[in-house]
């Protein structure tokens, strides 16, 4: 009997699980993690789950949000899972929507707690979520003037655009995943 390669279980397997068992599957072992990780596991995952019967669609309300598959059949958002968004207090005044979304990239979102400012990068079918350092002391992130964009660099590596406008001043910051700064 032969033995399946790493790339082949990773590729030829892995592709097809649900993104919270691939999220456990990273602890395995440092290769594991490596592939798991890397953008082309994601693309391959991500194309997968392209498949009409994996479709499903994200709604953000006040302090929750919820993930709801879509019935191609009918054009209707089925009964979905509820899960808090858990970056925010909810000691702020809940008629509001405290979270906007900036960008996507593969299944992560970009978001912006609106009551603090602060930047997270969140995997709200994982649920884990990672705050973004300040560039700045205060002033972080405002909506009108600033603009935030995700990509990966040819090293595989995520990165999150922040482009901050004040007065006559651009700058341009760029978060790191695999740096974590």
């Amino acid at each position: 009997m032969s033995e399946l390669s790493t790339e082949m279980i990773v590729f030829g397997i892995l592709t097809w699980v649900p993104p919270k068992a691939v999220g456990r599957f990273k602890s395995v072992c440092k290769t594991w993690n490596s592939f798991l990780s890397g953008n082309a596991f994601v693309r391959e995952h991500c194309s997968r789950s392209a498949i009409p019967s994996n479709q499903k669609v994200l709604f953000i309300e006040l302090q929750t949000s919820s993930i709801h598959p879509i019935n191609f059949e009918t054009h209707a958002y089925e009964p979905g899972t509820s899960i808090t968004i858990p970056f925010f207090h909810l000691s702020y005044d809940n008629r509001f929507n405290l979270v906007s979304v900036l960008s996507h990239l593969n299944g992560l979102l970009c978001v912006c707690n609106r009551v603090t400012s602060d930047l997270f990068l969140w995997n709200p079918v994982t649920t884990s979520f990672k705050r973004l350092p300040h560039p700045y002391s205060n002033d972080f992130y405002k909506g009108t003037l600033d603009a935030v964009g995700m990509y990966t660099d040819t090293h595989d590596d995520l990165k999150v655009m922040y482009i901050r406008r004040r007065d006559a001043t651009l700058a341009v910051n760029v978060y790191s995943r695999s740096d974590k700064s």
